[in-house]
Parts: C-alpha cells; structure tokens; sequence
C-alpha cells in the first residue's frame, strides 16, 4: 500500500513538473516580446472577450471526462495543459483559467482540472517571481532583500490561501458567471480606449 502511495505520487510530482517546462521555456524566450508588445488594450480585451466565448462554449459541451481525478493523468495530459498555460502569458488572460477550461477541454474532469491548475501554479509563480527579481536586480540592493523576502513570504500565503478557496468553488461551480464578467470588462475596454476617455498607459 505504502509503495503504491509512494509511486503515485511521484508520478503526480514528475507530471507537475512537466506541466511547468513549457511555461518556463516559453517565459525565457518571450519574456521581453511579451513585455513589449502584448500589453496594450487591444490585446487585453481582446483575451477578455475571447477568453469569455471559449469558457462559454466549454461549459456548454456534454462530453464525458476521459480523466476523473489528478492520479489518473498521464505525462502527456500534463504536457498538454502545460501548453495551454503558456495562453496565461497573453495578458488579459487568466492562468488558471486558461489550465482549468484548457483541462476539460482535454479530457479532465473539473475537478481534475481545478487540483492540478492549484498545483501547477506553485512552481510556475515562484519561477516568474525569481526571474522578475532577476531581471530587475539591477534596482535591487542589499539593503532590499530583507523586505523582499517578508513581502514574498506573506504574499505567497495570502494567494495560496485565496487561489485555494477560490478554486475549490469553481471545482463544483460554472465559469458562465465569470465569462459574462469578462466580456463586460472587455467590451469596457475597448469602449475607454475607442473613445479615449481612458488612457491606457504602459
């Protein structure tokens, strides 16, 4: 018994790692692209609205989950809601939206999908955080570091604590309400930047 738990969850360990090896070589190569380009209103809501008709038609397909539970994924089901994480980068897009829907597109159930978004995210924010301090060091002093070091402590908890809760609801409850959110906030934004009644800086 306690040898099959141990081989399980390496298993599981092994596929969260590869579900993360996408989002950190796709970061690596694209970070400054991202950076540059991506974060502009139209792009924002763009993803919005579009995110919004995807989650829409996910909630509407009656397709039986191939995979019921995290235990029960393979190597290449993880690779493949790795890929779809990668779609977070896009700002406007939200990261464990985009791995929960990606997932029951795939075949996960939704609570499958949920577990495994909760758990990819861990070492997926750690990494963009370390590479954000990395890329931005030059800012950084020693004197910093101890700050750092409690604001990443307690913004760690808070979110796992919030990112927890929030996906434990939405593992038994329809995205639909938060698809109509996102095709207001996106309309809004194309709206303000259309008009100009919003400036819409970098």
């Amino acid at each position: 018994m306690g040898l099959s738990y141990s081989r399980q969850a390496r298993r599981f360990a092994l596929n969260v790692v590869i579900g993360f090896l996408p989002a950190m070589v796709v970061g690596l190569l694209a970070y400054k692209t991202i950076k540059a380009h991506l974060f502009t209103p139209q792009v924002v809501a763009g993803a919005f609205i579009v995110g919004a008709f995807v989650i829409l038609w996910a909630e509407r397909r009656q397709v039986a989950p191939r995979v019921q539970t995290v235990d029960d994924m393979t190597a290449w089901d993880a690779l493949k809601v790795g890929l779809v994480q990668c779609l977070g980068m896009i700002p406007g897009t939200s990261r464990s939206g985009a791995t929960i829907i990606g997932g029951m597109l795939l075949g996960l159930s939704r609570r499958a999908a949920t577990d495994f978004s909760f758990f990819l995210a861990m070492p997926t924010l750690i990494g963009a955080g370390v590479y954000s301090l990395y890329k931005e060091r030059a800012l950084l002093s020693a004197a910093d570091l101890p700050l750092f070091a409690v604001g990443l402590v307690f913004s760690f908890i808070s979110a796992w604590v919030c990112v927890r809760w929030l996906l434990r609801y939405i593992s038994s409850h329809s995205f639909v309400p938060f698809a109509w959110y996102r095709l207001a906030f996106g309309a809004v934004v194309l709206l303000t930047w259309w008009t100009g009644w919003v400036t819409w800086a970098d």
